[in-house]
């Protein structure tokens, strides 16, 4: 199996194409619908790029996977689905709960909580088969309740759940996330995971000492993870990822991505004047 990623500088996300280059069976995990905030615009810069490189290497792609329903980006699963009709688009069944949560929030009244925007709904431990890949599914817990992990061979696609061991795990401040259940994911998990298995993050920031990189191995994560790592206490994590937490801003694309994220990466319908429209709830501070 090859992998070939993707950087969105915007918004930080790592997006990859899982191949195999001799039977062109693919997978894509995480892509990324472009959307300025500021005119309210999408453009299909990384789309294009993902479109370009299976067409020039003649691949199958068979899936598309979000780890998660984003909250940082918007996913383009449903614009690759127009350009590949046979992609079948999967996220983990737990997706429901996340469609509950943000039903209320955003007041989504024609929202169906079931999941059927997807193709198909991922179950822990299930075994994908595309053509030539085999992927296994890790659910994981605690970014958001619908985390899952994906496993070809000795490569593990990680999305929010787990970062370069310099950067730590995702945050569990949004609606439905636990800290608790994330540090149960990534020990009684990923950490049981041969050492020797290759991390593939969803984001990456860079640091003062290096480059923006997506690579690390679950041995370097269980020992040198600044946030979790193998002699963590589950006490001590706690502790530092609600404080951490509590300090972070949302992230500038959240309203946006997650209504278009709750169903598949699809633009909400039009209205009768041929415009989409997203909603931004209001809260008025005491």
């Amino acid at each position: 199996m090859q992998v070939k990623e993707f950087f969105d500088q915007e918004t930080s996300t790592f997006s990859y194409i899982a191949y195999d280059d001799t039977k062109k069976d693919c997978i894509i995990f995480d892509s990324v619908l472009n959307y300025e905030p500021q005119a309210s615009t999408i453009n299909y810069t990384c789309i294009n790029l993902i479109e370009e490189f299976i067409n020039t290497n003649a691949l199958k792609p068979h899936f598309h996977i979000d780890t998660h329903i984003h909250a940082d980006h918007m996913s383009g699963a449903c614009e690759l689905k127009k350009r590949f009709p046979n992609i079948k688009l999967a996220i983990s069944s737990k997706v429901t709960e996340v469609q509950k949560i943000f039903k209320n929030i955003f007041n989504l009244e024609e929202l169906q909580t079931d999941g059927s925007q997807f193709d198909h709904l991922i179950e822990d431990n299930e075994i994908l088969i595309a053509g030539s890949l085999k992927v296994r599914a890790l659910a994981t817990p605690g970014h958001t309740p619908a985390c899952t992990c994906f496993l070809i061979n000795e490569t593990l696609f990680t999305g929010d759940a787990l970062f370069m061991p310099d950067f730590g795990t995702g945050r569990c401040d949004f609606p439905g996330g636990s800290a608790e259940d994330l540090y149960n994911s990534l020990h009684e998990k990923l950490y049981k995971l041969p050492d020797e298995t290759i991390v593939l993050v969803g984001h990456d920031y860079g640091t003062k000492s290096r480059d923006i990189a997506f690579k690390t191995t679950i041995g370097e994560n269980k020992k040198h993870n600044i946030q979790l790592n193998e002699k963590t206490s589950l006490e001590e994590f706690l502790q530092f990822r609600n404080e951490r937490d509590s300090q972070l801003k949302a992230p500038k694309l959240l309203l946006a991505s997650l209504q278009v994220n709750l169903i598949a990466g699809n633009i909400p319908t039009p209205e009768k004047n041929g415009k989409s429209y997203l909603k931004i709830p209001l809260t008025l501070e005491k």
